[in-house]
């Protein structure tokens, strides 16, 4: 972004983006998978449980759009250090949290301190990177946050046994702080994230996007976000529906749930390369449709051979879904707006899973998981069909 970089296929100073996505999501990961300790702690029901997911969550969208526009004006290297060290500090308050109103508070926070990282992340990489293989090292950085979304809740639940859930975020909040600083001055000794020059900013400026690729983007976007939105909320309660419906233990829900995010490990980089040989349309257009599918069947499962397979699927539906989204909107933006349709996209997903996600505990709360599920899987289907008929002609396009 700030023409500094040197370009390589993939440079070594994606290593450290790894880990800085890894960081960041150390603490944003625990909600969910703690879910059930923290419903017996206050004595919750799905509608409450839903809004401890959601404090976070809308906050969490609502700090894109201003960290985007920011990271556009500033640079985004500021951003992602407050992306970083604001989660691992409202975190540690999250941990010090005794009351259920402290708890959302902290939450909120927590979220608007973390909407930094996202917008600034991807055009950081798409600097370092030739064009032809930004889809792959997008897909390299989302191991990252993938390794910490598996990883995080194995670790918060062993440390939970002994001390609790808050121990869980009082004890992850500590490294999580020290690499934000650590990665901030890595990035200002190599340059890297300095606010774009006047110079390059004209040149951007004067391209202009085909009102055709304007709705083409905003399309893709939609469809990415609600798909993101919806899958979101049903995944809130996959914790408590394995407690209360398949028969899990608390702890045992939580490490399950850490399937999902296995994918994360290692199909990001196959989504990258599958978008970057194939094209993004039709490689999200393929994972978007076994969404709802996959949600429904969540119905049926009983054993934990059928709970690993779904939810291995759901991770995979994920982690295609994010780097093939990121390349095809860095690929149709102007350099100069990046970070801030990034802010809207993110925004998207995350006010859309937040709003959600009460609305189904309430759904199942009143008609139950099938028939919740059920409702969810119809309407990812239904958007994914009618959506795809309009981006089928697009569907040669390279991200």
């Amino acid at each position: 972004m700030d023409g500094t970089a040197p370009r390589a296929p993939i440079p070594g100073i994606l290593f450290f983006f790894v880990l800085a996505h890894f960081s960041h999501h150390l603490l944003t990961s625990l909600p969910i998978p703690l879910s059930p300790m923290i419903r017996s702690d206050f004595a919750l029901d799905y509608t409450q449980a839903g809004l401890v997911i959601s404090a976070f969550n809308l906050s969490y969208g609502l700090g894109q759009l201003p960290a985007g526009w920011l990271a556009d004006r500033l640079g985004p290297r500021l951003m992602m250090a407050i992306g970083i060290c604001g989660v691992a500090l409202a975190g540690f308050l999250v941990g010090l949290s005794h009351s259920f109103s402290m708890l959302i508070l902290f939450l909120a926070l927590m979220g608007i301190m973390g909407g930094g990282y996202h917008p600034a992340a991807p055009p950081m990489i798409s600097a370092a990177v030739e064009k032809v293989y930004q889809g792959r090292a997008l897909g390299l950085h989302m191991i990252g946050g993938g390794a910490s979304f598996f990883l995080a809740p194995l670790i918060a639940a062993a440390i939970a046994a002994y001390f609790g859930w808050r121990g869980s975020f009082l004890g992850l909040a500590l490294p999580t702080l020290a690499y934000g600083a650590f990665f901030y001055t890595i990035l200002k000794k190599r340059r890297l994230g300095e606010a774009v020059k006047k110079e390059s900013t004209k040149k951007t400026i004067a391209a202009k996007m085909p009102a055709g690729h304007i709705r083409t983007l905003g399309l893709v976007i939609f469809l990415s976000t609600f798909t993101a939105a919806v899958l979101f909320a049903a995944m809130s309660f996959i914790p408590l529906f394995l407690v209360d419906q398949v028969g899990f233990s608390k702890a045992k829900a939580g490490a399950f749930f850490a399937f999902i995010y296995s994918a994360g490990l290692w199909v990001s980089p196959i989504g990258g390369y599958l978008s970057d040989r194939f094209g993004a349309i039709p490689v999200l257009l393929m994972v978007l449709f076994l969404t709802g599918p996959v949600i429904y069947l969540l119905n049926f499962v009983s054993s934990w051979l059928g709970v690993g397979v779904l939810l291995l699927l759901i991770g995979i539906i994920i982690y295609v879904r994010m780097p093939v989204s990121e390349s095809y909107i860095m690929a149709k933006t102007p350099e100069h707006r990046r970070s801030a349709v990034l802010g809207i996209y993110f925004f998207s997903s995350m006010e859309g899973g937040g709003v959600l996600t009460p609305l189904l505990g309430y759904l199942i709360d009143n008609l139950g998981f099938y028939y919740s599920f059920s409702i969810a899987a119809l309407l990812l289907l239904a958007t994914t069909f009618i959506c795809s008929i309009f981006l089928w002609g697009e569907r040669h396009e390279r991200a």
